[in-house]
């Protein structure tokens, strides 16, 4: 699945247009390597979102196309 639409699959971003654009400017960072939207996440990674003073470190659990709201938190690991 597409970095861009993990991202907002899981809650973790709230659109994927915002997503795209955080991943464009080189906010988001996943093994420690800066990557684009397109980047194929895999379960195990280590995804690092710096969004103005606030930055969030999450490893993949699980992937899902489609996910309740609710479910959205167990798709990752707060590091």
């Amino acid at each position: 699945m597409r970095l861009d639409k993990y991202l907002k699959v899981s809650r973790l971003i709230k659109r994927r247009t915002v997503a795209n654009e955080a991943c464009d400017v080189g906010r988001i960072e996943v093994n420690g390597r800066v990557v684009k939207a397109s980047y194929d996440v895999k379960i195990g990674d280590v995804i690092e979102i710096r969004m103005g003073e606030r930055t969030v470190k999450v490893e993949v659990l699980q992937i899902a196309d489609h996910v309740l709201k609710n479910d959205a938190s167990l798709m990752y690991k707060v590091l």
